[in-house]
């Protein structure tokens, strides 16, 4: 049973959930936060689906093993493609969330009838995305984008970069 002390852990390849983090503090204030970014093996939109898969078990594994963790956020597009079942199989009495594609959100708003998607090649291919396109996707035109350096460019702290 979890405390209400216990930590809202947030989990990525690399810094990019920390925009995810800074909305769950303004959101949740009174809560207790633990960021794992796991930079050493960033990015991993480039990574076979099985090794995402094995990098994301073992963070959770570690994050569970050694704090008391309440709820684990999934704040990696790729990683909740590859794992999130996984997790959620592996952790069937804890609270898992994961970051869904933004389909939903962007086709129920779009003014053009046209959304744009940038994100890793593993995330556009996996079974996440596949299924908030064709849940949302029939009303709207969707233009998919692999963000090839993107990510790299986020860990760096570059995305406003003229590159970029």
């Amino acid at each position: 049973m979890s405390d209400k002390h216990d930590y809202i852990a947030v989990f990525d390849s690399g810094v990019g959930g920390i925009s995810v983090l800074r909305h769950l503090v303004k959101q949740m204030p009174g809560e207790r936060y633990l960021y794992f970014g796991d930079s050493a093996n960033a990015p991993y939109g480039s990574r076979p689906t099985q090794e995402v898969r094995d990098l994301t078990l073992a963070a959770a594994e570690k994050l569970y093993r050694e704090y008391p963790v309440k709820a684990l956020v999934v704040a990696c597009n790729t990683a909740t493609a590859a794992a999130i079942e996984d997790l959620r199989r592996a952790y069937p009495d804890r609270i898992i969330i994961g970051i869904e594609p933004a389909v939903k959100p962007a086709a129920l708003t779009t003014k053009s009838g046209v959304i744009g998607v940038l994100a890793t090649k593993r995330s556009l291919e996996g079974d996440h995305f596949r299924r908030a396109e064709e849940k949302y996707g029939a009303e709207v035109r969707i233009l998919k984008a692999v963000g090839e350096g993107f990510v790299e460019a986020v860990e760096n702290n570059e995305e406003q970069s003229p590159e970029t």
